[in-house]
């Protein structure tokens, strides 16, 4: 199926304190939003935030926003006054700015791991076709536009509206935007000026250290951001949602209306087309290959690797051509599950090695042609003289991962705990230590079940052993709560 048959539909899962929005292409699950209650994203939002703290040595500052941490924000995000930028050739934040100023400031980075938020002065107000940029000077064209007639047409028609309101504004025309009439798109510049307008005067009245502006919820972003002129339905389950949607769509979507459709039968929506199935999926680290080849997803605070491994496959030629068909399967589920777990930021892929240029120069292709319709910009970078495919991904909000899990409390996010045997030579070096330094009689182990067992068995040492060896009496209790690798040695 070609690209432009594509059946591209979204469906909305709403309950009393999660939304979630999946979006299907030919019914495979692509992407997945989750937005809860009391962990809301807070990307777009606005604030009137206090300088608590600027570092010319990183040319940034930490912008006190009343959260739980404070703010990131870099020179190359800072508004310049005029009389600064005409008198200095090389701009310092010390120029600019000054602990104490109130400042107002926009999130676009949610707070990822124990960073706090990225923010940016250079304001965006988004609406369905235009993006309006206070302080900007210019027009631009989502680069998703492939006909030059049509961006010049919008690009006329959208800098003649500003000349018309002597607006020196910068816009950015989205693609949604394409084959717009003059109209649709000057009702969208009006309601984002007067939009500017309610978040300056929200500034002057507001305290200090609180939110002025805060983008729409999920299901309304859906409709802003997530539809095309190629999704054929957009399916909710909530019929206070659904009215709400079918408002907005009404009001700023013409013709929107007629695709979001209200699901009411009883079986849960996201059972339709195995979408709990692929989130769950989407949390594991190996992804089995239809070849029977599997990929290996490693998500650190550093970078994500991906390693690609035959495995089972042998194929029906030479071993050349059985990787390259591995690799060729590969460079489409990685581009899936690139959007689908929402990774971000540096990307390593370790593709088998390959020993035929043409073959990797393919399988690029292949990524990159599967990631052509990622909305996260992206750049890839050609395969390295190791063989690895270095890529970066626009990262603005948390991984599926760390929406939904959380690190191991048994092995604290390293991803494995210790062997029993490890343990056993921890427990015996533990008592050995404390019968140096202090005189007692009895000792007891308390451990998990198999590190009992472990020594009940006889394994290591034995218990007999310990004891003959310690020159003490050992007694052990197995605890329950206990992970593999912790343990507590008690002297009596």
């Amino acid at each position: 199926m070609t690209e432009e048959s594509e059946k591209k539909e979204i469906f909305v899962n709403v309950t009393s304190t999660e939304v979630r929005a999946a979006l299907l292409e030919n019914g495979v699950l692509q992407e997945v939003h989750i937005e809860r209650s009391t962990q809301r994203g807070i990307v777009s939002n606005i604030y009137k935030g206090k300088v608590s703290r600027v570092l010319p040595g990183m040319q940034a500052a930490f912008i006190d926003l009343g959260l739980e941490r404070t703010a990131f924000l870099h020179v190359s995000d800072i508004v310049i006054p005029k009389a600064v930028e005409k008198n200095s050739d090389e701009l310092d934040i010390k120029d600019v700015l000054h602990e104490g100023d109130d400042i107002m400031v926009q999130v676009v980075k949610d707070p990822l791991g124990n960073k706090g938020a990225r923010m940016t002065m250079l304001i965006t107000l988004p609406s369905r076709y235009l993006v309006l940029m206070p302080h900007g000077d210019s027009v631009g064209i989502s680069t998703r536009i492939e006909d030059d007639d049509e961006k010049e047409r919008l690009r006329d028609m959208v800098e003649g509206l500003l000349k018309e309101n002597i607006l020196e504004y910068g816009v950015i025309v989205r693609t949604a935007a394409e084959g717009a009439a003059l109209e649709t798109i000057a009702a969208d510049l009006r309601y984002t000026l007067k939009l500017w307008n309610k978040v300056q005067q929200r500034y002057m009245s507001a305290n200090v250290k609180t939110m002025i502006y805060e983008d729409v919820s999920l299901p309304l972003r859906v409709l802003r951001d997530m539809l095309s002129t190629d999704v054929e339905r957009v399916l909710v389950d909530s019929k206070v949602d659904f009215t709400m949607m079918l408002d907005f769509a009404s009001t700023y979507i013409p013709n929107a209306e007629l695709i979001l459709e209200h699901y009411k039968e009883c079986h849960p929506i996201f059972d339709l087309h195995d979408i709990e199935d692929e989130i769950k999926k989407a949390l594991s680290r190996n992804i089995n290959l239809e070849s029977g080849g599997y990929v290996i997803f490693d998500q650190t605070e550093a970078m994500n690797t991906i390693d690609v491994n035959t495995g089972g496959y042998v194929g029906h030629h030479n071993f050349e051509e059985t990787i390259y068909r591995t690799n060729l399967e590969a460079a489409v589920v990685i581009a899936r599950q690139l959007r689908l777990r929402n990774l971000g930021g540096i990307i390593i892929i370790d593709f088998i090695d390959m020993e035929e240029q043409d073959h990797r120069n393919n399988v690029l292709y292949e990524l990159k042609k599967s990631l052509s319709r990622d909305q996260a910009r992206h750049q890839i970078m050609p395969v390295s003289s190791l063989g690895l495919v270095e890529m970066t991904r626009k990262r603005t909000r948390e991984s599926l991962q760390h929406v939904l899990g959380k690190d191991c409390a048994g092995c604290g996010g390293r991803g494995f705990v210790m062997k029993v045997e490890t343990v056993y030579f921890e427990v015996l070096r533990e008592i050995i230590k404390q019968s140096r330094q202090f005189e007692f009689q009895k000792v007891s182990i308390l451990a998990h079940q198999d590190m009992i067992e472990f020594l009940l068995d006889g394994q290591g040492l034995g218990l007999t052993e310990l004891e003959k060896q310690t020159g003490k009496s050992i007694r052990l209790q197995a605890e329950s709560l206990y992970d593999q690798d912790q343990f507590d040695v008690v002297l009596m």
